[in-house]
């Protein structure tokens, strides 16, 4: 599988990269800085970097990892290049008042909102994954992914089994990300509160 990482000089997107190319996966980092995605790519190992529209261009999966606020824009920009090609989001848009963090105040997701911009299916997953635990190597724990399209989802969960230490979950429609975004603000308050790096493990299956 052909994966492109958009945002992937980012923390998260670069540390996402490392762990697939690590796991012999054929990935593309992208950003709006061509030059900055070809240094991160020959850095952790990744097959080459390239310009956003140019890195999906021929991905089977592209995984939009750059940090909540610029998403929507990215998509935006990209839905031309994206055409029918499955998306996985992966970020969380938050609100942080008085040092606590709370879900954002809009009714759907960020990742819903993203398949009304887009032709292709979109999964959402990887919320409980932080960038500072996946730059160290595999993630203690499992993740989870949910969505519409049962082969993108498909797609995201093999992408997914390679970074953590657990299983790889389906957690059912795209409607579930409301609920997947909503948790990273409960794990950032937990590991404020606790000091800690709080993960996700589903027991009883």
């Amino acid at each position: 599988m052909k994966v492109a990482v958009v945002g992937g000089t980012g923390p998260f997107g670069s540390a996402l990269a490392q762990r697939l190319a690590e796991a012999g996966t054929d990935v593309i980092i992208g950003s709006r800085n061509p030059d900055r995605a070809a240094a991160t790519a020959a850095e952790i190992g990744a097959a080459r970097g390239l310009a956003n529209a140019e890195a999906v261009g021929d991905a089977d999966l592209v995984v939009l990892a750059m940090a909540a606020s610029a998403a929507l824009q990215t998509t935006v920009e990209l839905a031309d290049a994206l055409g029918e090609t499955p998306v996985l989001s992966v970020a969380s848009e938050l609100r942080i008042a008085d040092g606590a963090a709370f879900p954002a105040d809009d009714a759907l997701s960020l990742a819903e909102r993203m398949q009304q911009l887009l032709r292709g299916p979109v999964v959402a997953g990887l919320h409980s994954l932080a960038a500072g635990s996946l730059a160290t190597g595999a993630v203690e724990g499992d993740a989870l992914v949910c969505g519409d399209d049962d082969d993108a989802k498909a797609a995201a969960l093999e992408l997914a089994a390679t970074l953590v230490t657990g299983r790889a979950l389906d957690a059912g429609p795209l409607a579930s990300a409301r609920a997947l975004e909503g948790m990273t603000a409960v794990i950032v308050n937990l590991n404020r509160r606790y000091r800690g790096h709080a993960g996700l493990r589903i027991v009883g299956l």
